[in-house]
């Protein structure tokens, strides 16, 4: 993710412990040392990579119904006999491996949501892939409940996200008026360069790709950054990237608490609301600056710093002038998010 591609390896070492190695290991989840089948069929093997703010996978799995029946009963072996095959298991309530991983299928892939951006983009989709994959979904729910829970439930995520959607798009519109009316400080020219090399709205996705007024040439396109960039922008990344993600997740796991309550649509109403009164409140300011006569000039704090000058971005300017990061790799196989074929998607 670009969050992690632009900081010195140091600021995202614990992203790296689970991005490398770690997924492709079969001891990651029947641990080193002992590589029992019967450990590796807990819910807990999965918790240490996916929780989290931005894949809040445990916590929603936890707090929610079906965590809260294997939190109970997990100890009995009546009600959880971890000796059985998962193409065996007839367990009280569904584990993480019960579900992602129906029937010992190891590609999680298959019943997970990683290629369609945290899931969201399944949301009432029509296109054949996100078909299979919503019918799949609600085939699991099948095991327990009838095909009619398992729908309705379908469709509770659907209108949950698209309402998420509805937040974050005007959250996103008050940001992005900020830049083209030339109001927000710093604009992407003052900021040191992002992670590619360039100096892009980091907000520059989808639609915005070739409007000259969010900086870049037509056809490039900038990348959510957290670091160094305003509070607004921040703001944005973390209303779909930590709050949209815990609606979806709530949703999906049966935990409407933290869909609701804990950040979920509750979390994205107040950074909504935070956004439009920054953005008021810059508006006013740039007006008094105006009928005062003041020529505001970001600080250079903004461009330079100890710190700033170990971003990627900077490497890059610095070592490859005249470069960016698609230049330097052409043909970037990290980037490519469509690289599983369907069947196993």
């Amino acid at each position: 993710c670009a969050w992690s591609i632009e900081r010195p390896p140091g600021d995202t070492a614990g992203c790296t412990f689970c991005h490398t190695s770690s997924e492709e290991r079969c001891s990651t989840c029947h641990q080193r040392h002992q590589f029992d089948p019967k450990v590796a069929r807990h819910a807990e093997q999965c918790k240490t990579c996916h929780w989290g703010k931005d894949h809040r996978d445990w916590e929603a799995y936890d707090i929610g119904l079906h965590g809260v029946v294997y939190q109970v009963n997990k100890w009995d072996p009546k009600q959880f006999d971890w000796t059985k095959k998962l193409a065996d298991a007839d367990y009280v309530g569904p584990t993480c491996q019960y579900c992602h991983m129906r029937g010992g299928h190891h590609n999680v892939q298959r019943f997970g949501t990683v290629y369609t951006s945290m899931g969201m983009s399944m949301a009432d989709r029509g296109a054949p892939i996100w078909k299979e994959k919503r019918d799949r979904w609600a085939s699991v729910c099948d095991d327990c409940h009838s095909p009619r829970f398992a729908r309705e439930n379908l469709q509770a995520l659907d209108e949950s996200v698209k309402d998420a959607g509805l937040k974050y798009r005007e959250t996103f519109q008050v940001a992005a008026d900020l830049v083209k009316d030339g109001v927000a400080d710093p604009m992407p020219k003052d900021l040191a360069p992002d992670w590619s090399g360039q100096h892009v709205w980091s907000l520059k996705i989808g639609a915005y790709h070739d409007d000259p007024a969010f900086g870049g040439k037509a056809g490039e396109s900038g990348e959510f950054r957290m670091s160094n960039c305003t509070d607004i922008e921040r703001l944005c990344f973390e209303s779909v990237g930590y709050f949209q993600t815990y609606i979806y997740k709530g949703m999906a796991h049966g935990s409407w608490n933290d869909a609701t309550y804990s950040d979920g649509s509750f979390g994205m109403d107040r950074w909504l609301v935070n956004v439009k009164q920054d953005a008021s409140q810059a508006r006013r300011l740039i007006a008094l600056e105006k009928k005062v006569g003041i020529t505001w000039v970001p600080e250079n704090f903004w461009k330079t710093g100890e710190w700033l000058d170990q971003l990627t971005g900077a490497y890059i300017v610095k070592n490859h002038p005249g470069k960016n990061i698609f230049d330097l790799c052409p043909d970037p196989g990290w980037l490519d998010t469509h690289h599983a074929p369907a069947e196993e998607v």
